[in-house]
């Protein structure tokens, strides 16, 4: 009875993760060309990724280690470690590259410069990296659903 729990509570906190992330594209859309409305959008994705997002993907891999342990397969799966790394590659990204991007946008648009070089450099660097962690967390879900043989 424990498996299939775990495996309802990774597929909730998958979809509250990459739900969250999914309207970031939005909440940036709707700020565009409004200064108040940047600062206040860039503080209200930063906490939905501080507070929700992330703890999502942390229970993502809590869950996910459980079920490796407790069913039927291995870490060494193909799925299973291509996902992994990849997960692995999304945490990296997003903890070493997406948030300091997105702590000091908060930090400059306070401070009234959302309209100086180096926020305008960060935005093109999070407009990329957002995308780019987003369809690596598409490929993370197709892995999860499809289940597909890729070697072996």
């Amino acid at each position: 009875m424990l498996y299939p729990i775990l495996v309802w509570l990774h597929v909730v906190a998958a979809a509250v993760a990459l739900g969250t992330n999914v309207t970031y594209g939005v909440w940036f859309a709707r700020s565009r060309g409004n200064a108040a409305m940047l600062t206040f959008t860039l503080a209200t994705v930063k906490l939905l990724d501080d507070r929700i997002a992330n703890p999502a993907y942390g229970a993502v891999a809590v869950t996910g280690v459980l079920l490796v342990w407790i069913g039927p397969y291995s870490f060494t799966t193909p799925w299973v470690l291509s996902s992994i790394v990849l997960f692995i590659a999304v945490g990296a990204i997003g903890f070493l590259m997406y948030t300091p991007i997105l702590r000091r946008q908060v930090d400059l648009a306070t401070a009234g410069q959302a309209a100086t070089a180096e926020f305008q450099r960060l935005s093109a660097r999070g407009a990329v990296l957002g995308p780019l962690l987003g369809v690596l967390v598409v490929a993370i879900v197709f892995l999860m659903v499809v289940q597909p043989a890729l070697w072996g």
